[in-house]
Order: structure tokens, then sequence, then C-alpha cells
């Protein structure tokens, strides 16, 4: 890797701020999909673009820095990216740290393509393992991706709101489908570890009851809301339950979990578990929607178009800083940056105040 003073040359000229311009960025998407992730990519470039700087891509996330794998990133290549779903350098859950020599392919491969700044663009796990290789030395920054919003020291991640969005729709799609049939309609929607995509849609599509990984639930409760619901005439109701949401334990019995090759529990089937038990409870006709990958696929919204492209322009300026080890993040209306090991300490969960106003509404 090339020394700032080895970079300093009478023919590149020093911005404003004092870095020298001509250097070479390179950028990486890791870990799920989520809307927005091309946004990103085109601001991070248009940025580096004004500044004087090169952009490559590599291809899969980590695996691509692993392999030498990458494409050259112009702005000319980025038109039309602001409104599409995905990335175009696609993404895998594969880090260095999986195999003895993948942090030597990595630096082997910044080094012999002359990259001086690296921006990770990818959620807890993308994160972690970035904050890891700048321990190393690596010169790398990070930019919060997830879906399910749960990065810290960032109000809002993009990709949260078109999830939200979807599943806003959704719930209310299935409740015209419940009220013609008298029904309960039980939909699962994604959430691992936190709740924010069912609170927030449980709540903008007026759930009966939203069930989230934060507040284990009792199905008993469960079914007792729905019956004073019933009682009063209301005779459809809307479960909205994240995927990692947990019963109170001894409450009701779950399935053995399983791990897939990264070490993840396989999530999915919570909502079908509910909505057995509350038929069975309750005698009221049940069924269950889960929406899956829809809720990460497809445009992004326009506050995550707008909020990816602020990410990815803010994420070039600090590389042409050299800010490195940094994250940048939305906070009270503002772009900032704070440091990944801090972002990643821990998990940002539901706000207490949000889901009681939620549980306001709940029959």
């Amino acid at each position: 890797m090339p020394s700032d003073d080895a970079a300093k040359t009478p023919t590149q000229p020093e911005t404003a701020l004092g870095s020298v311009v001509g250097m070479k960025l390179a950028v990486l998407t890791g870990g799920g999909d989520a809307p927005g992730l091309n946004a990103v990519i085109r601001g991070v470039v248009r940025q580096a673009a004004q500044d004087g700087h090169s952009v490559i891509g590599f291809r899969d996330g980590w695996r691509g820095v692993m392999a030498n794998d990458w494409m050259t990133l112009t702005v000319e290549g980025c038109r039309g990216l602001l409104t599409r779903g995905g990335t175009i350098l696609g993404t895998t859950r594969i880090n260095p740290f999986m195999t003895e020599d993948g942090r030597d392919l990595c630096r082997a491969t910044l080094e012999a393509n002359d990259v001086d700044a690296l921006i990770a663009i990818g959620g807890e796990g993308t994160l972690s393992c970035t904050q890891a290789m700048y321990e190393l030395g690596f010169p790398v920054l990070g930019v919060p991706k997830t879906i399910d919003n749960d990065i810290g020291l960032t109000e809002m991640t993009f990709g949260f709101a078109t999830a939200v969005d979807i599943a806003t729709e959704a719930i209310g799609r299935l409740h015209s489908t419940a009220e013609s049939h008298d029904r309960v309609m039980v939909i699962e929607v994604m959430g691992r570890h936190v709740g924010h995509i069912a609170t927030w849609a449980g709540l903008a599509g007026g759930s009966t009851v939203t069930l989230i990984p934060e507040k284990p639930f009792d199905i008993n409760e469960v079914c007792k809301a729905l019956q004073r619901r019933h009682e009063r005439g209301k005779f459809a109701s809307i479960v909205v339950v994240a995927e990692g949401a947990k019963p109170v334990p001894g409450t009701l019995d779950v399935p053995d979990m399983a791990f897939d090759e990264f070490g993840h529990i396989k999530l999915g089937g919570i909502g079908d578990l509910v909505a057995r038990e509350v038929q069975a409870r309750t005698g009221y006709e049940t069924r269950t929607t889960v929406l899956g990958y829809v809720q990460r696929g497809g445009e992004p919204s326009a506050i995550d178009r707008v909020l990816a492209t602020w990410f990815g322009v803010e994420a070039a300026r600090a590389a042409n800083e050299k800010d490195f080890g940094a994250m940048v993040a939305y906070q009270c209306g503002e772009m900032t940056r704070v440091r990944i090991a801090d972002a990643v300490a821990e998990l940002k969960y539901v706000n207490e105040e949000l889901y009681k106003v939620a549980q306001t509404f709940f029959a």
C-alpha cells in the first residue's frame, strides 16, 4: 500500500482539505441485499469523481477482494442506478476470516491494485468484519446497510423505509381478505434480532397485535386480545410477527432451531406456529402470509433513494479525508461519522416508547 508521502508529488495538487487527489477507492456490498445499494454505489462514484479519484467495485462482497475480482465504476456506468434494486456488484456473506489465508489474499489484492481506501457497505456482520480488518491495518470505511434497521448509532439505515412500505401495503391487502372471510391473518415479516419492521408496519397498517423479538409473547394473551376484538363484533384481525419473535419460555413449544453454514439460526416458521395455535385455541379461522424476500427486493422508496445517496457521498468524502475506521451515520437529520467499533458494539432495538404507542392500539 503506498504511503501518504509516496503519493504526494508536484503533479498531484492537494484539495482544500489537504488530501491528495488521484486516489483509488474501492467499494463492496456484503450480506443480504437491500433497496438502495446501487444508489450508495452511485453516490460514492459521483463524489469520488468530483474529488479527482477513481473507483473500482469488488464483486460479491469480500469474496471479490480475496479473489481479486473487480470491475471499474464510472459516472457514466452508474447512470440509471438510483432506482434500481439489488446490487450491480453482487453480494455474499463470505468474509476473510473464514479461511486461513483470507486476510493475506485481501492485502495482496489491495496492494496489487493500488487501492487507497475500501468502502464496505453492509450490515452487522459485514461491518464487524470491516472493523476487524481495520484493526489489522486495512484502510477501510463502513456504510450501514440493513432493512432490519438494527445498526447502532444511526437513526435509520437505507432499505428499511422500503421494507416498511412493502409490509404496510401487504397488511392493507390482508385486511380486505380477512374482513371478507371473518379470518385472523398472521403476517410474518423480517426481523431476526429486532422488530423495527414489524413495529412500524404494524402501527402503519393497523395491526391487532404485533410480536417482536425484544418482547417475548404469551400466546394465551395474544388469543385473549383476538377474542376481545371479536366479542366487540370485529371479526377480522391482523397479527404481525417478526421472524425472530419468541414466546415466553414454557408457554409454547418451539421446534429446535437449525443453523446455516455461517452459523446463523435459520428463521421462518414462527408465523405458521402462531397461526396454528390461534386457530386451535380460539376456533377462529386463521391463515398465514410470509413476506420473506419480497421485503428486500425491487426499487427503493424515495426516502431510501435520498438516504442511500447521502450515505454514498459522505462515504466518499470520508475516504478523501482518509478517515479510516469510520462509519457514516444519519443522526438528527444530519449525516455524520462514528467509529465502526462503536456502531457494532450492540444492536439497536425497538424504541420502548414507540412500541408503547403500538400497544395502545392492540385489541
